[in-house]
Formats: structure tokens, C-alpha cells, sequence
């Protein structure tokens, strides 16, 4: 029986080639395509695919908010983040966010495979390099841990952050939420509030940390 995977990257030349490696591996079918976290939540939810492959930095929502989502949402469905990101912010943010798997974009076609057979028993696939970054994380784990976006902000706030990370004005953001410019205000004062930012400038700050946005999205 095949196994069906989603692909969740902002780069079509991305997609298409995982999608050729994926379909010629024989026992594996790519169902659909995302180039967003918000997409790639409403075709988790029409498709139920086996595995999702997610990339990290996309548009509109990252990967990390939508992982977090659709493993909540849908816990059958299987996220492996493949992405260029080593930070700790990123790989530790998809790992908390319920990824069962994370590889790096210049990994082998073949880990590839091995980690989506590797989930799919339900154990976690880490690539070597992620897993010493995992390793020294928890090692050297700071005794008192600097504001987390994650933690503080509501689903609604991190998503007005990483739109206004990306350089979203007031009315923007409001007609991509469907909400008042209002609305956006009062998220954006009580975000600010939250995380004892006192600009615009540290809120973009914040959000590339913690790896709502980055500067190259």
C-alpha cells in the first residue's frame, strides 16, 4: 500500500523535485502540495495524508505554527520538517510543535526515505547533525529561559507577528485575518505588552528568533 505525502514548501522548484524522487521511489505518493502553513493545514484536514513534509519558512503561516496545528488537530498524520534552518530555535520549535522528524534540505534523497519509514513506526528521525544540536540543547540548557513566543502568545498573536515580520501594514494584516484594523491594533499593543517590546523592531527581532520569519522568507 502506498504511503500518501503532503509537500509543504514555498518554492515550487522545491516541490517538484521532491515530488519526482518521491513518485519514482515506487511505494510512496505525493497527494498534494502547499506552498504555505495555512494550505497545508486545510489539505491535512481534505486529505488526511500519511506524512507531511514541511519546510520551516514559508509566507503567511511557517511551518512550525502549522506543524503544531495539524499535530494537535490530526495526531495520525506524521510531520518531518526538512529545512535549511540549524538553529536551535527552529529545530527545537518543530520538535515542540509535534514534528516526529527533522532533516536538513542538502540531506541524501535516501534519508529522506528512511525517515518517513522511521515515523511511520512511530519513532522520531533526527539527522546527525540536528541531533547533536538537540543533544547540546538540553545539556546546556539555560537556567532561566529567555522569553518564548511560543509560550506567551496566543495562535492569533503569532500569526499577526510573523505577517508583521514580513513587513504587513495595519490594513494588510487585517484584510489577510478578515478582521478590523482595530483588531490588529489591539493584538499588536497586547503582543507588545506580552513580550516587553517597545518597537516594531523588536517585535521582528522576536519573531526571527524564535523562527516565526526569517530575514531571507
Amino acid at each position: 500500500m502506498a504511503v500518501n505525502v503532503l509537500l509543504a514548501d514555498d518554492h515550487k522548484i522545491v516541490r517538484d523535485g521532491l515530488r519526482i524522487l518521491i513518485e519514482n521511489h515506487g511505494n510512496m505518493n505525493v497527494v498534494a502540495e502547499a506552498e504555505n502553513g495555512q494550505k497545508a493545514i486545510t489539505l491535512a484536514k481534505e486529505l488526511h495524508p500519511q506524512v507531511i513534509i514541511m519546510d520551516i519558512s514559508m509566507p503567511d503561516m511557517n511551518g512550525i505554527d502549522a506543524t503544531r496545528r495539524i499535530t494537535s488537530d490530526f495526531p495520525g498524520i506524521k510531520v518531518i520538517a526538512l529545512s535549511m534552518h540549524t538553529d536551535r530555535h527552529f529545530v527545537v520549535g518543530m520538535l515542540e510543535a509535534g514534528a516526529a522528524g527533522y532533516l536538513l534540505k542538502d540531506c541524501a534523497f535516501e534519508e529522506l526515505v528512511s525517515a518517513i519509514h522511521t515515523v511511520l513506526e512511530n519513532h522520531t528521525y533526527l539527522s546527525p547533525t540536528i541531533t547533536d544540536i538537540v543533544v547540546r540543547n538540553y545539556v546546556h540548557k539555560e537556567a532561566k529561559p529567555s522569553v518564548s513566543v511560543s509560550s506567551e502568545l496566543t495562535a492569533r498573536e503569532r500569526e499577526l507577528l510573523q505577517l508583521l515580520a514580513e513587513g504587513m501594514t495595519a490594513k494588510q494584516i487585517a484584510k489577510t485575518l478578515r478582521v478590523s484594523v482595530k483588531t490588529v491594533e489591539t493584538h499588536r499593543r497586547n503582543i507588545a505588552q506580552k513580550l516587553g517590546a517597545g518597537s516594531v523592531a523588536e517585535l521582528i527581532k522576536y519573531a526571527i528568533r524564535e523562527g516565526l520569519t526569517t530575514l531571507d522568507s
